[in-house]
């Protein structure tokens, strides 16, 4: 940036130094005041240096309220950008970006935060501490699941993860109740019929907890080893509503579809306590009108043309 850019435009709210080759942005931008508005997209910043590392210790740090950074060589968020804490949007879209850094969440006014057609792989459960976030952009990495703490984010409208890797979604993605606008096309769950189901045979410690729980076996504190007593208390319930039944370590893991919002069915992952719960043949789901026996039906015949109905927008 020019010297004594301060000096000639000391009240200057809006920079837009985009698609001008820049490298780095030196100190002068420490001294603006003013300044709520910064675009530099599309430049050649993300080198040691490219940002000035003062940048959340100056008055900038408390009137900067939106940042494009789109379509630069940034390899991971600067640190000093986490220390502009009047920050409303956020743009680093088409960077180098692998990660998330969890001091996201120091950024408490964000409402805009894009991330799109970067190389990122997880999100991080800070994210979740946004209480103002209402867009979230992060399609276009390689994204392959979503943490369920995402679901804390109940000011988020839009949230556009489209061609990532997903292949399920969390049913706590259902606790957001005022999001408006989903995009999941381009990844697996759409493209595809996705079921995963796996079992690791239980212990025999947990086949002898299911039995005391299950049959209400009676005991007391002075009965059982404290650990064991403990153990017991750990005990899930197994959401079948025919069954009954409750599980500790070992259970089904599966997919099962869900409205959502009137028009979407959504894959969500989904506990049981064994395989035979989730079999039309189980002693769980005899009555062939039961809901249970129903959606089994239903995920097993989805075909993948029915899947292209699943969130294209």
């Amino acid at each position: 940036l020019p010297a004594g850019l301060s000096q000639w435009f000391p009240a200057l709210e809006v920079l837009d130094v985009s698609g001008t080759g820049l490298t780095e942005m030196g100190t002068e931008l420490l001294s603006l005041p003013c300044l709520h508005t910064l675009l530099a997209k599309n430049n050649r910043l993300g080198g040691p240096g490219s940002l000035p590392k003062e940048l959340g210790q100056a008055p900038l740090a408390r009137s900067l309220r939106v940042l494009n950074l789109s379509g630069n060589r940034f390899s991971e968020v600067p640190p000093a950008l986490l220390q502009l804490r009047g920050l409303r949007s956020l743009s680093l879209g088409g960077n180098r970006l692998h990660g998330i850094p969890p001091d996201i969440q120091e950024l408490h006014s964000l409402e805009f935060l894009y991330l799109g057609g970067n190389f990122i792989t997880a999100i991080p459960p800070e994210l979740a501490k946004l209480p103002s976030l209402r867009y979230l952009v992060l399609c276009d990495n390689k994204i392959q699941s979503i943490p369920p703490q995402l679901a804390q984010l109940h000011s988020l409208r839009s949230l556009s993860l489209h061609n990532n890797l997903l292949t399920y979604l969390p049913r706590e993605i259902l606790n957001l109740v005022h999001l408006e606008e989903l995009s999941l096309r381009g990844n697996p769950l759409v493209v595809r019929f996705v079921r995963d189901l796996t079992y690791n045979p239980p212990s025999l410690q947990e086949l002898a907890g299911r039995t005391v729980k299950t049959r209400n076996v009676p005991y007391t504190p002075s009965d059982l080893p404290e650990s064991l007593v403990r153990y017991l208390s750990l005990a899930s319930n197994c959401p079948n509503p025919k069954c009954g039944g409750v599980y500790f370590d070992s259970c089904v893991r599966q997919i099962k579809f869900v409205d959502f919002c009137g028009k979407y069915r959504l894959p969500l992952m989904h506990y049981l306590c064994s395989p035979e719960c989730s079999s039309p043949y189980s002693s769980a789901s005899q009555s062939s009108t039961s809901q249970s026996e129903s959606d089994s039906e239903d995920e097993a015949s989805v075909a993948a043309h029915r899947m292209q109905k699943v969130l294209l927008g």
